[in-house]
């Protein structure tokens, strides 16, 4: 794969930009990801923030929900683009193993943060 994917994470409220400035001050990689929100949007305007932010690249849209505005926003706009995977329950693990693995396709680099935000979830 020639040119890095882009994280996009698209939240309700003010969840996708506190992840990734989360997930920037941990790795310390910066750029990586690009934050949406929901707030004061219908659904056409939240569905042109989605595509706005990913553009024409290779993208792993991580989603908080499994459900509702942001995960239809999504799947309406970028559901047929092939260089585009979703993940729903974004998590901070699930950010982080990603700025790092950015070289992988779409598909594997969407496989891997999946995996690493399960194994994050524990009752300790």
């Amino acid at each position: 794969m020639s040119e890095e994917l882009r994280g996009v994470v698209v939240c309700h409220g003010k969840l996708a930009m506190a992840l990734v400035e989360a997930a920037e001050s941990i790795s310390g990689v910066t750029g990586a990801l690009a934050p949406v929100s929901n707030t004061g949007c219908d659904r056409g305007s939240l569905e042109q923030r989605v595509v706005d932010a990913v553009g024409e690249r290779p993208s792993v849209v991580f989603v908080d929900l499994a459900s509702g505005s942001c995960l239809f926003a999504v799947l309406n706009r970028l559901r047929e683009r092939p260089a585009v995977r979703v993940v729903t329950g974004v998590n901070l693990a699930m950010l982080v193993d990603f700025v790092f693995h950015r070289s992988l396709s779409p598909a594997e680099a969407a496989a891997r943060a999946a995996t690493a935000g399960e194994r994050a979830i524990r009752i300790p």
